[in-house]
């Protein structure tokens, strides 16, 4: 299996130096190639990537861009590829096109393939081309050799070194436990179990947002790229670090659990990017980040050997007894509480729909129809098939 895991690192000035001129060279080279790129389709031509990879070797012969030639030239290629990637993604209608660069604004990165690393895996020591050894925080051991390393700075100033990896799985050390589980997830609680047990939702931006908000002001103060401005800047940028940190470690526990005490998840398949077109829903749901634990579970889900299955978008679980089968016409969102008419149950909304889950994804795997066996990861599906309930819409894949 191919992952990639992130360590913090720790350049010296001399090395930060060095980086901040990798990056504005990697910047440069990615912008000036998609100049070059959008003027040649405006004039009806075509420029490649070999034609791009020929124009970067005209430009380093530059005198006024000698600087060019003082960083590896393996970033400086990774940055052409990584355009023509963006340029196959938007004729194929996956993404749009390709926009600039812009300086400060988002995190920087640097790409290094083989040709321009070298990873000793007995002192766990990282050397990179015209850099030296990079000091890293590796918090578990890397027994294979990486096949690209990306070396990032975040806006708080922050650096951190990823590897791709292929590393076994870990289904052979995971003991079966033969439990299966319904999962809903929501806002008021981030994730309902059929079993009735409930995950709260952490709410980490709203904990924060007093302090967000005021930082964000006194940034508004401060004249634009001055150094008071730049180190207000830095400030803003670790709180949403703060908080994305938080969010990320309380998605991964939560997984992490889900994972070992289940060999079979159901859930929904949400389609969260409509939802949070809805203004009134939308910062709840971003910081809920449902999508990112449900791919947190199947990422895991597939190294540990567990089956996730995912129940199709219209079927109402919500609106559906989980005791009789009885189904309301209509249900309120507002409403968490309700009362079947028939059978008298008394259901709470969120477990009576981790419940219906739970049910309807058994019975139709038990009969080996409508269910994708395993959904193991989003990156990797093509078109996914997911549990349909008679009478509904076909689900559609995301």
């Amino acid at each position: 299996m191919t992952r990639r895991w992130t360590f913090r690192a720790y350049p010296t000035e001399t090395q930060a130096e060095h980086l901040a001129k990798t990056f504005g060279c990697c910047r440069l080279v990615y912008n000036g190639m998609l100049a070059a790129r959008t003027a040649a389709f405006q004039h009806g031509e075509r420029l490649t990537y070999a034609g791009t990879s020929a124009k970067l070797t005209v430009l380093k012969k530059d005198p006024e861009l000698a600087f060019l030639n003082d960083v590896s030239c393996v970033p400086l290629q990774q940055s052409l590829r990584h355009l023509q990637t963006a340029f196959v993604n938007f004729f194929a209608t996956r993404s749009a096109y390709p926009t600039f660069k812009k300086k400060n604004k988002t995190r920087d990165s640097a790409e290094y393939t083989r040709n321009g690393f070298r990873f000793n895996r007995a002192s766990q020591r990282l050397t990179l081309a015209k850099l030296g050894v990079l000091e890293l925080q590796v918090s578990r051991r890397v027994e294979v050799d990486p096949s690209t390393v990306t070396v990032t700075r975040h806006p708080s100033g922050r650096y951190y070194v990823s590897m791709v990896l292929e590393v076994a799985s870990l289904s052979t050390k995971r003991v079966t436990t033969g439990c299966a589980i319904g999962i809903d997830f929501g806002l008021s609680r981030l994730a309902t179990l059929s079993t009735g047990e409930t995950i709260p939702n952490p709410r980490h931006l709203t904990q924060k947002s007093a302090l967000l908000a005021r930082a964000q002001r006194r940034l508004s103060g401060k004249q634009r790229g001055s150094n008071r401005y730049r180190a207000q800047h830095r400030r803003v940028a670790r709180l949403h670090e703060q908080i994305a940190d938080a969010r990320r470690d309380s998605l991964h526990k939560l997984s992490t659990s889900l994972v070992r005490r289940f060999d079979t998840i159901f859930v929904e398949d949400l389609h969260l990017r409509g939802l949070v077109q809805n203004h009134h829903l939308a910062r709840a749901l971003s910081d809920a980040s449902i999508g990112t634990a449900i791919s947190m579970i199947e990422v895991k889900a597939e190294a540990a050997g567990v089956s996730v299955v995912t129940i199709d978008r219209w079927f109402p679980s919500s609106k559906q007894c989980s005791a009789c089968g009885y189904l309301l016409d209509r249900l309120s969102l507002s409403v968490r509480h309700w009362t079947c008419p028939p059978c008298g149950t008394t259901h709470d909304r969120d477990i009576n729909a981790a419940r219906n889950i739970l049910a309807v994804g058994q019975t139709v795997s038990a009969r080996g129809g409508g269910v994708s066996a395993v959904r193991t990861s989003v990156r990797k599906a093509g078109r996914l098939r997911s549990v349909n309930h008679p009478g509904t819409k076909p689900a559609t894949a995301p």
